[in-house]
C-alpha cells in the first residue's frame, strides 16, 4: 500500500459529515477502533507489546510468543539483534490480527526503583534511542505499525495518573524526549501520550504534542492515548491528541461533537486528527483503495509480508536471551566443559518457575515456558540434575499448572469457567486450561458472577499441606468438596485500574495433598470498575510454606553432595510490575541467606539473577560466578544451558547501573511530593549521576564479563567532516583462547567548559565478534547531537573535546581530544 498524498486524505474526510469523522477518533471497544464502510475503513486492532504480542484476549488457548524483556534486549547492545526483535514483533502481530503494536517503551531508568524498568531499554538516551529507532523500522518495514510510549517522562509508576514532572527544558530535550526523537525520525507511525503530567499539563492535553514532536520533528503519525488517560474534551481536543482509547465511551463522543458546533472547537482540528487516523489506516492497510480516483504517492511505504515461522520466533527468543545474558563475576567456573558437571543442585524458586516477563498490562500467555532445571536437563541428558525451592520469593500464589487440575464437566486438564446472573442463571461456560485467567472486554453482557470449578490433585513434589487461594477483586468465596473454605472480600491497592491486574487481594486456606479435592470460587465482579469488562483471577497455591531455615538446611546438604550449585535468585511479581514502584532493592524473602549458605556449603556456586532491573548482590564476591539473566522470555532456560555451557557467549553489558548499597544511588526517588515529582538532578542521571557523585556501583554501566580477554588499541580520531560528526577508529584485539564477543563504547568528556556537563556521556558503540587471536579494526562514527547541548536551541560549544573508548562507562583505557564543529 502507497502513502496517500494529503490531497486524497481530505477528499476522505470530506466524505464524512461531523459526528461520523469524531466517531472515529474513540475506540470501537478496547482493543479496536471503529470501521467506516462510506470510506473503505476497517477496524484496526491494538495490542500490548512490546515483549511479545498479545492480541486482543488474554488466553492461554490463543498463546503468544514471550520475548525477553526490553532490558535483556538492550543488554545486547546490538542493533542487529534489535531488529530480529523488531521482524519477530511483526510476525506475531501477523498471526494474532494486529495492525498496531503497543511498544516499544522507551522511558529511561532514572531511578533503579521504577516497577516498570524491566519494559524500558536502559538509562542513557543514546543506547535507547538507538535501539528504539531499529526496532520500529523492524516492525514497520512489514507493515505493522510501532508505538513508542509513553510520551513523555512515565519513569516511575507512582501515582502515574496524576504526578506532575517539574522538568528543566535541558534535561526534557537531552534525556526524555531525546529516545522519541529517534524513534520518530525512525518513522514511527504512532505516538502514545502518556498518563502524567508534564510542568503542570496532562500529557493528552500538553503542547509537547505539537513541539517538538509535530512541527520540529514532523511527525505525521496518530498519537494514541495511553488507556483512560483523556480526560478532558475541549482541552485535549484542541491539543494534538488523535486517538482516544478505549471506546466505545469516552469524552470525545456526543461532547466533542457538541464542542465543534459551540466553537469551543475547530472542526478543522477534527478533520487534521481523522487525516492522521487514515493515513495510519492506509500504512497498516485498513483503508481499501481499490478504484479510487484520487492520486497516491509514489514514494509510499512498503507492505512486505512477514516470513517468519513459529521455530523463527523461538529461535530469536533464545538468541536475544543468550546474547542479553550479563556475566559480571566468573572466578574460573564458567563456561562449563560440553559435558557439564556430573551432578548440578538447582536451588530457588526460579529455577523451576522463572519470570519470563515484567508483570502487568503487556504480559503474554506463552505455550510453554523452559525453565533452568528443564533447559540443563535437556542440554545433559547424561548429568544428575536435582531441583530445591529455595525460600519463597512469590508473595501472591503461584496460579495451579495444568497437571494438577481437572475439569470435571468434560475430564479434561484444565478447569471450568461460568459467568452468572444476579439470579443464578449461566451466560457463558467455557473449559479452561489456565490457571490465570484475564476477561479483558470478554465478560457477557448482565454477568456478576464468576465461577471456576476444578478437581484439585497435587503434584507428587509438593508438600503435604499447601495453602490453596484466590487472588482477585471483589466478594470471593471458596468451597474445597461441597464445605465453606474461605469467604471474604479481596481487594487490591494501588490504582484503581490495574489493581486487579497488578496487585490483586489474596487469600489462602491449608489444604492436605494426599487425596484429590473439588475446589468451587465464586467471585462477585466489581461494578463500576475503572474499565469496564477486566476481571483477573488466579486459583493457585502460595509459594513456600516450609520454615525458611529448614528450606536453607535442605539445601545446602543438596548443593555440598553435588559437584555444582546453580542458585536462581530474582524479584516476585509484586517486586516488579507495572502499577506500582518498587520499595527496596534488596532481594524478596530469605534470598540472601540462601546464597550465603549454599556458597559456604559449594566453592562451585554459580548465581543466575532472574530480574527485570538491579537488584543488591551483597554475597557477590563469595560465590564463583555471577550470571544476570534479566526477564529471558519463554526459552530461558535453554539459554541459560547455552551460556553456562560455552555454546554461547555471555555477550551481555549492562544498560543500568547495578548498585552494591541502596544507600549509594545518587537517583532514588520516584514518589511525588504534593502531587509533584521534580527532576531536580537535571541531566544527571544513571551513570552520570554516579560518576558525578564519584560513588563506586557493584557494577558500572556498560559492564559484563565473557569468555576470553581482550585489548584496544591504536585509537585514532578523524578530523570533523563537513557536517560535524567525528570518525573514530580503534583495533580490537582478542587476546584469549576462543571466540568471542566485545561492546566497544565512546565517551565524550570536556575537562573546561561553561556549560554543566556530564562527567562522561556515551556518544557511540558497536559490538564486535573476533575469532580467538584475531584483531579487527572498526569504526563507530560521532553524530553531532553527541556534542551538542540544549538551550532554547541544539548548540555544540566551541573548543576541544575528549574521546574515551573503552569497555564501561568506567574502563575506558584509551582517549583522544578532537575539536567539534560549532554547528548542528
Amino acid at each position: 500500500m502507497s502513502e496517500l498524498t494529503d490531497d486524497t486524505l481530505h477528499a476522505l474526510v470530506g466524505k464524512l459529515d461531523l459526528a461520523q469523522k469524531v466517531r472515529l477518533l474513540t475506540g470501537a471497544d478496547i482493543w479496536s477502533t471503529p470501521e467506516e464502510p462510506a470510506i473503505g475503513l476497517r477496524s484496526m486492532t491494538l495490542s500490548d507489546g512490546p515483549s511479545g504480542v498479545r492480541g486482543p484476549v488474554w488466553d492461554e488457548r490463543d498463546p503468544s510468543l514471550n520475548l525477553p524483556s526490553a532490558t535483556a534486549l538492550a543488554a545486547t547492545w546490538d542493533l542487529e539483534m534489535a531488529r530480529a526483535y523488531g521482524a519477530t514483533s511483526a510476525a506475531e502481530a501477523r498471526r494474532k490480527g494486529v495492525d498496531i503494536v503497543l511498544g516499544p517503551t522507551i522511558n529511561l531508568q532514572r531511578s533503579p526503583l521504577g516497577g516498570r524498568h524491566f519494559e524500558a531499554f536502559s538509562e542513557d538516551p543514546l543506547l535507547t534511542g538507538q535501539l528504539a529507532a531499529a526496532y520500529v523500522r523492524a516492525v514497520q518495514e512489514h507493515g505493522i505499525a510501532a508505538t513508542p510510549k509513553h510520551y513523555v517522562a512515565n519513569d516511575f509508576e507512582t501515582d502515574r495518573y496524576t504526578a506532575d514532572v517539574e522538568v528543566g527544558d535541558r534535561a526534557l530535550r537531552e534525556l526524555y524526549l531525546a529516545p522519541f526523537e529517534a524513534a520518530v525520525r525512525a518513522g514511527a507511525w504512532l505516538v502514545m501520550s502518556a498518563y502524567n503530567a508534564v510542568r503542570g499539563v496532562t500529557m493528552t492535553e500538553n503542547r509537547l504534542l505539537t513541539a517538538p514532536l509535530r512541527t520540529e520533528w514532523k511527525f505525521d503519525g496518530v498519537v494514541v492515548s495511553d488507556w483512560t488517560a483523556v480526560r478532558s474534551t475541549v482541552a485535549s481536543a484542541n491539543a494534538d491528541q488523535d486517538l482516544v482509547m478505549p471506546g466505545p465511551e469516552g469524552p470525545w463522543g456526543e461532547e466533542l461533537v457538541a464542542a465543534v458546533r459551540a466553537g469551543t472547537v475547530q472542526e478543522a482540528a477534527v478533520d487534521a486528527k481523522v487525516a492522521r487516523l487514515l493515513r495510519l489506516a492506509a500504512r497498516v492497510g485498513a483503508l481499501d483503495m481499490t478504484d479510487r480516483d484520487a492520486p497516491v504517492a509514489a514514494d509510499g511505504v512498503g507492505r512486505s509480508r512477514v516470513s517468519h515461522t513459529p521455530d523463527t520466533g523461538l529461535r530469536v527468543a533464545r538468541e536475544v536471551a543468550a546474547a542479553g545474558m550479563v556475566l559480571v563475576r566468573n572466578e574460573g567456573e564458567l563456561p562449563w566443559p560440553s559435558a557439564g558437571p556430573g551432578t548440578i543442585a538447582v536451588i530457588g524458586e526460579a529455577g523451576s518457575w522463572p519470570r519470563t516477563q515484567g508483570g502487568g498490562s503487556a504480559t503474554v500467555v506463552p505455550d510453554e515456558v523452559i525453565g533452568p532445571v528443564q533447559g540443563l536437563r535437556t542440554a545433559l541428558p547424561d548429568a544428575t540434575i536435582v531441583a530445591h525451592p529455595g525460600v519463597p520469593v512469590q508473595t501472591g500464589i503461584h496460579p495451579l499448572p495444568l497437571t494438577v487440575m481437572t475439569d470435571p464437566y468434560t475430564g479434561e486438564p484444565g478447569l471450568r469457567a461460568r459467568f452468572l446472573d444476579g439470579d443464578g442463571a449461566e451466560l457463558l461456560s467455557e473449559h479452561r486450561g489456565a490457571g490465570q485467567l484475564v476477561y479483558l472486554g470478554t465478560v457477557p453482557k448482565g454477568a456478576v458472577t464468576l465461577e471456576l470449578t476444578t478437581e484439585y490433585l497435587a503434584g507428587p513434589d509438593d508438600p503435604e499441606t499447601v495453602l490453596l487461594g484466590v487472588a482477585g477483586i471483589g466478594a470471593t468465596r471458596m468451597e474445597i468438596d461441597g464445605a465453606p473454605a474461605l469467604d471474604t472480600v479481596l481487594t487490591g491497592s494501588g490504582e484503581a485500574l490495574g489493581a486487579a491486574l497488578f496487585t490483586p487481594g489474596v487469600a489462602t486456606v491449608p489444604v492436605s495433598t494426599d487425596v484429590a479435592h473439588v475446589v468451587r470460587v465464586r467471585q462477585q465482579l466489581e461494578a463500576g470498575a475503572a474499565m469496564p469488562g477486566l476481571v483477573a483471577i488466579t486459583l493457585g497455591t502460595a509459594g513456600g510454606t516450609a520454615n525458611p531455615a529448614k528450606s536453607i538446611a535442605e539445601a545446602v546438604a543438596l548443593a555440598r553432595a553435588s559437584d555444582v550449585a546453580v542458585v536462581v535468585v530474582g524479584t516476585g511479581s509484586r517486586t516488579e510490575s507495572e502499577g506500582f514502584d518498587r520499595t527496596t532493592l534488596a532481594l524478596p524473602g530469605a534470598q540472601d541467606e540462601l546464597v550465603r549458605a549454599v556458597a559456604a556449603a559449594n566453592p562451585r556456586t554459580v548465581v543466575v539473577v532472574n530480574s527485570g532491573g538491579p537488584v543488591l548482590l551483597p554475597w557477590r564476591d563469595d560465590v564463583a560466578a555471577v550470571l544476570l539473566a534479566w526477564f529471558g522470555g519463554q526459552q530461558l532456560g535453554h539459554a541459560l544451558a547455552d551460556v553456562l555451557l560455552g555454546h554461547r557467549e555471555p555477550g551481555g553489558r549492562l544498560p543500568t547501573t547495578w548498585p552494591a548499597a541502596e544507600s549509594d544511588v545518587p537517583v532514588l526517588s520516584t514518589t511525588p511530593v504534593r502531587g509533584v515529582l521534580r527532576y531536580d538532578e537535571g541531566i544527571h542521571i544513571g551513570y552520570r549521576a554516579w560518576l558525578k557523585a564519584g560513588a563506586r556501583p557493584a557494577y558500572p554501566f556498560g559492564h559484563g564479563l565473557g569468555y576470553t580477554s581482550w585489548a584496544l588499541t591504536d585509537l585514532v580520531v578523524a578530523d570533523p567532516t563537513v557536517n560535524g560528526s567525528v570518525d573514530i577508529e580503534v583495533t580490537v584485539h582478542n587476546t584469549g583462547a576462543r571466540a568471542g564477543k566485545q561492546v566497544v563504547q565512546v565517551y565524550l568528556s570536556r575537562a573546561e567548559s561553561d556549560v554543566d556537563r556530564p562527567v562522561r556521556w556515551l556518544a557511540g558503540f558497536t559490538p564486535v565478534e573476533v575469532e580467538a587471536g584475531r584483531s579487527v579494526r572498526i569504526r563507530i562514527p560521532l553524530s553531532p547531537r553527541t556534542f551538542a547541548h540544549w538551550d532554547e536551541n541544539w548548540h555544540i560549544e566551541p573548543g576541544v573535546f575528549t574521546v574515551h573508548v573503552g569497555t564501561s562507562s568506567t574502563d575506558l583505557p584509551l582517549s583522544a581530544d578532537t575539536a567539534a564543529l560549532a554547528a548542528v
